[in-house]
């Protein structure tokens, strides 16, 4: 028997998911918020914890939803006020995100590949670089301070469920000299006329099918003098066309794509 539906936008629980929403953290009790079908099937796909369903009082719940999970039923309009569309599809959740450790993730001796992303402000690119990663086989996506939380509202739908799988750590700089220190060469994506330090190597001719880092810099700017100081070499992607630069998730994904293919040949 279905309860009387939520009608108060000052529900304890709505405040809640609309702080998950905003990356409150003090609201939201450290939880992240999700919204539509897809992504919370995702979710729970990939094992992750769904601390509380938020579902329209005119819509069904999802046949494959798990029973015992706790479902609020929310008037349709007041849920729409705390969701993050505009189109909202009637259903959100409250997750527990998964937590990940360096150490654990990022083993030098395994070979990794791994993808930095170094001052990223926008959630969208960021959150297709987690897709891109996932897809072409990196081990993991390490993001350093003045890059968007990867549990952004839009970071996470851009993954489309990969945030949820591929492992994402927050470093300091500290951290990359240990991986460099360790053998893994970072290789930091410039412009292909870029005219500072060494001259970058094409991603052709760029060895990438053993242990390696792609540090992406911030969509504007680039990469700071602190990340490129990090890194042991510099990579660029020839373009012919009349383009000063590609969108930071586009030339990752290109990257990542290059030394997918490279190891694929490896072991072909």
């Amino acid at each position: 028997m279905r309860t009387a539906a939520v009608t108060s936008r000052t529900h304890p629980l709505l405040k809640q998911l609309r702080g998950a929403f905003a990356g409150n953290l003090r609201l939201s009790g450290g939880l992240v918020a999700i919204e539509g079908e897809h992504l919370i099937y995702e979710a729970l796909r990939s094992g992750v914890r769904l601390e509380r369903v938020f579902l329209a009082d005119d819509r069904s719940a999802p046949e494959w939803l798990p029973e015992g999970v706790a479902v609020l039923e929310v008037d349709r309009e007041v849920l729409r006020s705390a969701a993050e569309t505009l189109s909202p599809q009637g259903i959100a959740a409250l997750v527990r995100a998964p937590e990940w450790r360096l150490d654990e993730v990022c083993r030098p001796e395994s070979g990794p590949l791994v993808l930095i992303a170094a001052g990223l402000q926008d959630p969208g690119n960021l959150g297709t670089l987690v897709r891109s990663a996932e897809a072409f086989g990196a081990a993991c996506v390490l993001t350093t301070a003045g890059t968007v939380s990867v549990w952004n509202a839009k970071a996470v739908r851009a993954s489309a469920g990969s945030a949820f799988r591929l492992p994402v750590v927050r470093i300091a700089r500290e951290d990359l000299l240990d991986l460099r220190h360790k053998g893994v060469p970072i290789l930091a994506a410039v412009a292909q006329d870029s005219r500072e330090g060494t001259p970058p190597i094409e991603v052709a001719e760029a060895t990438l099918h053993g242990a390696c880092a792609l540090l992406i810099g911030n969509e504007g700017s680039g990469l700071t003098q602190e990340w490129l100081g990090v890194a042991t070499g510099r990579i660029a992607i020839p373009m012919p066309g009349p383009v000063e630069s590609l969108n930071a998730a586009i030339a990752g994904s290109i990257l990542l794509y290059e030394a997918a293919r490279q190891r694929a040949e490896r072991t072909s």
